[in-house]
């Protein structure tokens, strides 16, 4: 199999950021890194660790912040471990699952790459960079340890993978909509400015990209709880309001579906 990998370098706002990206066939995927104030946000991927490594190497930090655990994010953490003593921060919930030899499926492997054990410090409620103060905020949804980060100073927001897209067409087994809801008002409430997402990259107008996302999940949550009440099953339900199979549906074996997002909004009425 061909994988094709590539990354581009660049700069918004005063935040530095390393973009990877993977290819096979029709199904593309892309992770971030950032830098800013002395704060590297996410790790980057193993299988782009060339990118991500010569990244790291250019850059000058004092700590890492994680935003959650999968291996888009945290797959160099091992190598900024071993090659550089600095901090890396990491929900406490996952901080022992990610100091033992990753165990995900192929596919992940293949474009992702086999993330390295490595040890994290427990995630604070805020930390301070050179300059400013952050609050970090729980947004578990999309992962159960999942974090953003909020830089009082700045304004900046940086979401991880809780954006991503306007519209969520296709999710992981693991995802939750009802918590990812309560995850957007909840960062929401801040007064923030600029949006880095890890896969969107800097999201224009953030606040109102938010804003829709969350209405379009509350818009969706309706649709699937008026159609259970009618006796839909979460096939029925996924065929009417996600009639199109994405590449990613196959590739992943099901892993990604359009039918997590239906049974995750079901499970919560029952």
């Amino acid at each position: 199999m061909i994988f094709k990998k590539q990354a581009e370098l660049g700069d918004r706002n005063g935040v530095s950021y390393l973009n990877g990206k993977v290819q096979f066939q029709r199904v593309s995927l892309n992770v971030y890194s950032y830098l800013v104030d002395g704060v590297l946000i996410d790790s980057g991927a193993q299988s782009l660790h060339k990118f991500f490594e010569a990244f790291i190497e250019q850059t000058d930090f004092d700590q890492v912040m994680l935003t959650h655990y999968h291996e888009d994010h945290t797959g160099c953490a091992a190598y900024i471990e071993k090659n550089k003593d600095v901090p890396i921060y990491l929900n406490q919930k996952t901080i022992a699952s990610c100091a033992q030899p990753a165990d995900y499926p192929l596919y992940r492997k293949l474009f992702w790459g086999k993330r390295k054990p490595f040890h994290a410090e427990a995630m604070p409620e805020t930390f301070q960079s050179r300059t400013a103060t952050w609050d970090v905020i729980d947004t578990p949804g999309h992962a159960h340890d999942h974090k953003a980060f909020f830089n009082r100073d700045t304004g900046q927001l940086f979401t991880g993978n809780l954006f991503v897209s306007e519209r969520t067409k296709v999710v992981l087994t693991e995802e939750h909509i009802p918590d990812i809801i309560k995850s957007l008002e909840r960062v929401l409430k801040y007064d923030f400015q600029d949006v880095f997402c890890s896969h969107a990259g800097f999201v224009e107008s953030g606040r109102s990209a938010l804003e829709r996302k969350r209405d379009n999940l509350l818009s969706l949550k309706q649709q699937v709880q008026e159609l259970q009440k009618e006796g839909d099953s979460a096939e029925t339900i996924r065929n009417k309001l996600f009639p199109q199979k994405y590449p990613i549906i196959k590739f992943s074996s099901g892993e990604w579906d359009s039918l997590h997002i239906v049974t995750s909004i079901m499970r919560e009425a029952q």
